[in-house]
């Protein structure tokens, strides 16, 4: 049996996994965002309104804001809608693009797996303080960035095995620009 063909299965079941994966951090980096509207909301009219303050208002929704931002970043990369720099796409030959491609995604992968190393490092050596108006540990400002990172990590992984494995797994992660229809590229902008 064709190794390719004997991966598919485990390929799919993976790619399933992770676009759970992706999908519900992306609900969840929603939830957060409307939570943190709620808190700025609350934040405004106590102030105007009521004439006092809450203290713990805009700690929690910066700290929503960091969970919201690095949860859809990583849904980004996963679905292909990060920032790149595709010129070089344009003008090479379709062979090539897969090995830019791959290029980019290690520089990803890179700089992810720096999000989490050093990210581990914030969180270990802010982890015994504590956030007076919330009273957690001042550690929790940087899980955000870990949490990012392995995601960004998984799905580059992801890109690589599925662009290398030459399993069709219904997942297209060397979608051109100029292969989209016009159509579709217009409901996109």
């Amino acid at each position: 049996m064709d190794e390719a063909v004997a991966s598919r299965p485990r390929l799919r079941r993976l790619a399933r996994v992770l676009s759970a994966t992706s999908t519900a951090a992306l609900y969840l980096a929603g939830l957060l965002l409307v939570l943190m509207t709620i808190f700025v909301g609350w934040q405004v009219f106590t102030r105007y309104v009521l004439n006092w303050s809450n203290a713990w208002t805009e700690p929690a929704a910066v700290l929503l804001m960091s969970w919201f931002i690095f949860l859809g970043s990583a849904v980004g990369i996963r679905e292909n809608y990060h920032l790149g720099f595709d010129v070089l796409l344009y003008v090479l030959p379709k062979g090539g693009k897969k090995y830019l491609r791959t290029i980019s995604d290690f520089v990803v992968l890179a700089f992810a797996i720096g999000m989490v190393v050093y990210g581990m490092q914030l969180v270990m050596l802010s982890w015994a303080a504590r956030m007076p108006t919330l009273g957690v540990p001042e550690g929790t400002k940087y899980l955000p960035v870990v949490v990012g990172g392995v995601l960004i990590v998984l799905f580059c992984l992801e890109r690589l095995v599925v662009r290398w494995s030459g399993v069709d797994i219904d997942r297209d992660v060397n979608v051109d620009l100029d292969e989209v229809p016009v159509a579709a590229a217009v409901k996109e902008a």
